[in-house]
């Protein structure tokens, strides 16, 4: 009897699709009844690989090899899932499964999945695509009586490929060409590009070159107080003629850019009375729209400080694991028109805390035909984000939060716009005009969803505030003080998660309307699913640091950004021409263009972008470098930053920026130069590719050279180490005796120099979290450090927080904050990505499944 294989992303699917069909028997890895064979993926079982006849070691990559262009692509598997594939692979070539069910995910990335497993299994078995938007039984039962073939799906597996195609084209091309260029004076310098990865780091790069530029102005405002009957009142003077001078962007209407002037304004107008005249007018605002992933992101993160990479994990953990979420890697904020029974539905089955605001939408009829909601104009693959009906259960309180937002959401794009009076209130004294505004709220409307905080909140927030007292007809009112405010201009906010995910939906372009943007997002830089991936990438990369919220680029950023506009390769800066790559992808999905016309124009990019690289003759690139603040250590001449070094302009000092595959900050050159030591510094990368710290030091040639603070410490020969200008930190917990600062550690006076007694010793920097003298300080007297929240593990590179304590045998290790069960929780709640979520408010446990309070393990005393 022939059989179906039906091939899910990832296992919870495949046993979520055996319930829901039911019959199936559990084998190893698969499931099988008499109709279907079943089995996953775990994620992507393959990637693109230079085929064998390019492929050059990593240290010779050179322009004699490049561009690689290859006619077609190699596949190679993922090792650490390659029994996975063999499964797969045995599955698909059984003689009793003549056709093939492509369960994986919704969209582009499912289909790659799906295609490459079945373009390495060499098959040609019919495909049928199954198209889920939600994951509850009765949703998957239908999504098989409704399976698409596979022509109806085949703009999105071009796409998907040719997204996952160009990627690896421009990734390969565009990276090596940048290592040629900055290796040709030595060295292997390492230099990461991206198709959408460099744009979005150049976004970044943008602004912070503005906040650096910025010059600020000062200005003054002046605020008064009024008096009249009914009590008192505040207003702000503003120019009634005023109109915005041409590229003045800090120009309004309250601001007076001379002290002088405004001294004279509150002389003119101090003390004298006042007359009134006032426009009270009704206006309504409506909800947001639904969710899409990347306003989720934001919400998420500037709500709850979420990564958009966690809110992601806990969203896809809602839609697979509780199946409380609809599909989350969505770019629709709207739904289908045939829809409106199955939200009716939905909020029936609403659990209890929102079963008031369900009531009234029932009761009221508010669920009905509406553009703004229900247009399927507005989606392409899938709908917006909103709850299943399915109640969850043992959330984490991460994943809770989400569950809310959306929920909340969903409920309120129902309700109708809340309802306020808004009053504009002129005062004018001696012909001066000063302005007051008041909003009042009249009708909560769908701020009801959100409760008291949320009115209280959206008042605040307008520039209005509480009901203006009353002002009688022909009222004169008396002008009680005058406060000049001496203010100062801010430059440009930094970009934070939310910010920039803003930017990279709307190509680069700054658009406040959520609406506008929404209409942007198909041309957009990535997709709604890849967003939060490119962050993180960049990141690791070490292109951008994450301080508390904000994202600021480092040297080694400004650097890559300067290299491609000097060597004008636009392709790979400009958020626009990129957004127009995914806008064609877009297309392509739509069978509106061709995939062959796709790749033509991403390899003509590859030829570009190293064509322009190889023809550059200087080994410099022209930039807006720095002047140092402090001199040349040789001779004490002017020291400026070029593309490659820091050079005197006055000798033949120099050095290099990038020592280590790590570039030198400018703040840190700076505090090298003028102290002579700088660090430690984290992020040196060995000859074999292994990360170290280390601190740097001027040698007597006033060159950078490593210091690891272990000059001849051991063994014979050991010289003695001074220490008669430090001032210890505390007592050795083994023998009592000072600690001290030494190279990269805190040690025991008497663990170095020839007569070394003892082996205590801590380093300055323990995985890749500093230790300040000051906590070095209280784990001497105390006993353990306060929580730090920076440590990042070597097995699994993620994040935690713990604090290093002292052990009963003098060494140091780690103790993790205990977990606070919440009321009523099973044992489970906070598995998978919602534990990955509550990292994002606790930090993350280390390395989470380990107990809550481990204190001297071997590994952490290592480690430590």
């Amino acid at each position: 009897m022939s059989k179906q294989l039906i091939i899910a992303e990832k296992p919870s699917v495949a046993q979520d699709i055996a319930r829901a069909l039911g019959g199936f028997t559990k084998e190893k890895d698969y499931f099988e009844s008499d109709e279907y064979v079943l089995s996953s993926a775990v994620g992507h079982l393959l990637e693109l690989v230079v085929p064998d006849e390019y492929e050059v070691k990593r240290g010779k990559w050179t322009f004699a090899h490049l561009p690689v262009i290859p006619p077609q692509f190699a596949l190679k598997p993922i090792e650490k899932t390659d029994d996975r594939l063999k499964l797969l692979t045995r599955l698909i070539k059984r003689k009793d499964v003549t056709g093939l069910i492509n369960a994986c995910d919704a969209g582009r990335e499912g289909e790659l999945i799906f295609n490459f497993i079945a373009q390495h299994a060499k098959s040609d078995k019919p495909v049928r695509r199954l198209w889920l938007q939600s994951m509850t039984a009765t949703a998957i039962r239908d999504g098989f009586t409704h399976l698409r073939s596979a022509q109806e799906v085949e703009g999105l597996r071009s796409a998907a490929v040719c997204r996952a195609e160009s990627d690896w084209l421009i990734g390969i091309n565009g990276t090596r060409a940048m290592t040629a260029f900055n290796s040709k004076t030595g060295g292997f310098h390492l230099t990461t590009v991206g198709r959408v990865q460099t744009p979005t780091l150049a976004i970044v790069v943008e602004r912070e070159q503005k906040i650096r530029q910025f010059k600020p102005r000062d200005y003054w405002e002046l605020e008064a107080s009024f008096g009249c009957q009914a009590g008192s009142y505040a207003g702000r003077w503003f120019d009634e003629k005023f109109k915005k001078p041409e590229g003045d962007e800090h120009a309004t209407a309250f601001r007076l850019w001379d002290k002088a002037r405004a001294e004279a304004i509150k002389a003119k107008c101090d003390g004298k009375p006042g007359t009134v005249t006032e426009e009270s007018k009704p206006s309504t605002q409506l909800s947001p729209l639904l969710f899409d992933l990347t306003s989720l992101q934001r919400e998420a993160n500037g709500r709850f400080g979420f990564s958009a990479r966690v809110t992601l994990q806990i969203a896809q953990a809602l839609y697979e694991k509780h199946k409380a979420l609809t599909y989350p890697r969505t770019d629709a904020r709207a739904l289908p028109e045939d829809y409106l029974g199955t939200v009716k539905d939905v909020m029936r089955a609403l659990p209890d805390d929102y079963a008031p605001f369900a009531n009234e939408i029932a009761k009221q009829g508010w669920v009905k035909p509406n553009k703004r909601i229900f247009n399927n104009a507005k989606i392409s693959d899938h709908f917006a984000i909103i709850p299943t009906g399915t109640v969850p259960k043992s959330l984490s309180e991460a994943e809770h939060k989400i569950y809310d937002l959306v929920t909340r959401r969903f409920l309120s794009v129902f309700y109708p716009a809340a309802e306020y009076r808004i009053t504009t209130r002129i005062t004018r004294v001696e012909n001066e005009a000063f302005k007051t505004e008041g909003k009042v709220l009249v009708n909560s409307g769908w701020l009801a969803v959100y409760g008291k905080e949320a009115v209280k909140e959206d008042e605040d927030g307008s520039g209005g505030g509480a009901q203006l007292c009353a002002v009688q007809p022909n009222e004169t009112v008396s002008t009680d003080d005058i406060l000049v405010k001496s203010l100062v201009t801010k430059p440009p906010a930094r970009y934070n998660e939310a910010t920039l995910l803003s930017a990279m939906e709307g190509a680069g372009k700054m658009v406040d309307d959520e609406e506008l943007r929404a209409a942007m997002a198909e041309r957009g830089l990535g997709t709604p699913a890849t967003r939060a991936q490119i962050i993180e990438g960049l990141i690791a990369e070490q292109y951008i640091h994450r301080e508390g919220r904000e994202l600021i680029p480092s040297a080694k950023a400004f650097s890559l950004i300067t290299l491609l506009k000097g060597l004008d390769v636009s392709a790979l800066t400009s958020p626009e021409l990129t957004g127009e790559w995914e806008h064609k992808l877009a297309q392509m999905e739509r069978g509106q263009l061709s995939r062959p016309e796709f790749m033509r124009e991403i390899a003509e990019m590859a030829r570009e972008v190293v064509e322009r690289a190889k023809r550059f003759e200087s080994d410099t690139v022209p930039g807006d470098f720095v002047t140092l603040s402090t001199r040349c250590p040789k001779c004490g001449g002017v020291v400026k930053e070029n593309y490659k070094k820091f050079a005197c302009q006055a000798c033949d000092w120099s050095a290099w920026k990038i020592v280590a595959g790590r570039q030198f900050e400018i703040h840190e050159i700076e505090t090298l130069l003028r102290e002579g030591r700088v660090g430690p510094l984290m992020g040196f990368r060995s000859k074999m590719g292994r990360l170290f710290n280390a601190e740097i030091r001027l040698n007597d040639d006033k060159q950078p050279e490593f210091d690891f603070g272990q000059p001849k410490d051991d063994g014979e020969g050991a010289e003695p180490v001074d220490f008669s200008g430090q001032e210890p930190l505390g007592a050795c917990p083994k023998c009592a005796s000072p600690v001290y600062e030494h190279g990269m550690a805190y040690v025991c006076a008497k663990s170095v120099g020839p007569e070394k007694s003892c082996d205590f010793r801590s380093g300055k920097v323990i995985l890749q979290q500093p230790v300040e003298r000051e906590q070095m300080t209280k784990l001497l007297a105390d006993g353990r450090t306060d929580l730090l929240k920076g440590f990042v593990s070597t097995r699994t590179k993620r994040k935690f927080s713990a604090f290093l304590v002292r052990g009963a045998d003098g060494k140091v290790g780690f103790e993790f904050e205990p977990k606070t069960p919440k009321a009523g929780a099973k044992a489970k709640a906070g598995d998978g990505a919602g534990k990955e979520g509550a990292a994002a408010e606790t930090a993350e446990k280390a390395e989470k499944a380990k107990p809550a309070a481990r204190k001297t393990s071997p590994r952490a005393r290592k480690e430590a």
